[in-house]
């Protein structure tokens, strides 16, 4: 697993109280995960000051999975 997807994965499971076994690549933040958009949100946020970057509307709205959020930040590390 890489340095970012461990860092997201990890970020989530604590924000969402959540075993870290149940945040996978696949897994809907809302559907599989329960987070409701203010926790969505509010995790992206929480991202952003992570990776210090800043998250677009237009994305936020692509972001519906783990792998989503990995798949982007792995982009704007690269």
């Amino acid at each position: 697993m890489g340095h970012i997807s461990l860092r997201v994965k990890t970020i989530i499971a604590s924000y969402l109280d959540i075993s870290a076994e149940e945040v996978v690549d696949t897994a809907s933040l809302a559907d599989d995960l329960g987070a409701d958009s203010l926790e969505i949100m509010e995790m992206i946020m929480r991202l952003e000051e992570e990776f210090g970057l800043d998250i677009g509307d237009d994305v936020i709205e692509k972001i519906s999975t783990v792998g989503d959020a990995i798949k982007y930040l792995e982009g704007m590390r690269a």
